[in-house]
């Protein structure tokens, strides 16, 4: 049953055919002269993109450097914290679509409304919570003082640039895992502890667990919808769910801002820690501050190209089934974060549960190619950035000691 209150006739958003929705756009086109939509700049920038990412990247390998060579801690402590937000920044456009592809390719919120809303939510979430900081700030423990900043910004780095190549791509890998491998293989190359109960405990297990929770839960909401409203008008149905899809994807951005901006905190109060700075009980409130409004305004950027893979190439949603996904994908970000302590990632989580309100209708209605593309990036994502960081640490120390 696929519940849809377009009336017989009305125009198929550009790029749609009759097969699907595959490679649909999420806006109008604009009229000749106008300025370029967020989307489209989105879709001119790689090419400039990459030469300013691998800059920045030198740029920063080269300050690490610098500042070992000088015994500048405070200088290399304040390069990290930028580093650090910057990552959060990518983090917010690159999980953007987590939040608000359903609610928009079902027409339930505009992009631009949409984008506000998950920002705004994004905000408020990340700070109802520091628990997951707490975590993520256990997974390694690094040398004290230049070396320990060292090992940080490396695995930051490794993060960022494994984000980068899928946002590229348009795959909707975890932040939060590429954070954590990125942590862990510069750890690893600088042979610091690496709380490995944490990472199975608190990372593997939980990265295993969420999406088959998801897809098994969102499967069982969606079957329950079906047979509520099975005698239900198809048009009225639409239309209601319409409105609660609005309350949903406000409750999925709420706990992607509940999730995501603590990891940044927990690197943040981990450099921190390992220039003397603080004790690692308790989060300072500015960084707090500035992690949720770097995730907001990475937010309101917008992951155009990841929103198009989970909004119309995994599934073809209507409002029932983008109510039931970002439902039960709040849940799980809330149990996990409230109760487990656990950083799961929201993209994993948002992502089978799509496939699971899905799998209602046929397994067959899932593009099965697209999904498993997506698993490979799940896969690939922590061992990916961990290499990364590992030779982003080897380079710096290299030229630093």
């Amino acid at each position: 049953m696929s519940v849809r209150d377009e009336p017989p006739g009305s125009p198929r958003p550009a790029g749609s055919t009759e097969g699907g929705m595959v490679g649909a756009v999420l806006t109008k086109e604009d009229p000749p002269g106008a300025d370029p939509t967020l989307a489209e700049q989105v879709r001119r920038g790689p090419a400039r993109f990459w030469p300013f990412l691998l800059v920045g990247i030198l740029a920063v390998v080269v300050s690490g450097a610098l500042g070992l060579r000088q015994d500048a801690q405070t200088a290399v402590l304040i390069l990290v914290v930028v580093i650090a937000l910057v990552f959060d920044y990518t983090n917010g456009f690159h999980d953007a679509a987590n939040a608000i592809a359903t609610s928009v390719s079902t027409r339930a919120l505009t992009p631009r409304a949409a984008l506000i809303m998950a920002a705004v939510m994004n905000l408020i979430g990340a700070l109802l919570g520091v628990e997951v900081a707490k975590t993520v700030s256990e997974v390694i423990t690094p040398p004290t003082g230049l070396h320990g900043l060292t090992v940080v910004a490396a695995g930051v780095l490794g993060a960022i640039t494994w984000n980068m190549i899928t946002w590229y791509f348009g795959l909707p890998s975890s932040s939060s895992h590429a954070l954590i491998g990125g942590v862990v293989g510069a750890g690893v190359a600088s042979a610091s502890a690496v709380s490995w109960s944490t990472v199975v405990e608190k990372v593997a297990i939980p990265m295993v667990i969420s999406p088959i929770a998801g897809f098994g839960l969102a499967y069982m909401v969606m079957v329950a919808i079906l047979w509520i409203f099975r005698r239900a008008n198809p048009g009225r149905v639409g239309r209601r769910f319409r409105i609660a899809q609005s309350l949903s994807a406000a409750s999925m951005a709420l706990g992607h801002g509940l999730q995501d901006a603590q990891k940044t905190m927990g690197i943040i109060v981990l450099a921190l820690v390992t220039t003397g700075h603080a004790t690692g009980e308790t989060v300072p409130l500015w960084v707090i501050l500035a992690c949720a409004t770097a995730l907001a305004l990475g937010t309101y950027a917008g992951g155009w190209r990841i929103m198009r893979t989970l909004g119309r190439r995994v599934i073809e949603l209507d409002p029932p089934k983008g109510f039931a996904a970002e439902s039960t994908a709040s849940l799980i970000l809330y149990a996990t974060a409230y109760i487990w302590h656990a950083p799961i990632s929201t993209t994993h989580t948002i992502t089978s549960c799509i496939m699971g309100v899905g799998a209602t209708k046929r397994l067959s209605a899932v593009r099965w190619g697209v999904a498993g593309n997506i698993i490979t990036a799940w896969v690939l994502t922590m061992p990916m950035a961990a290499a990364v960081a590992a030779l982003v640490y080897f380079v710096v120390h290299l030229f630093g000691a």
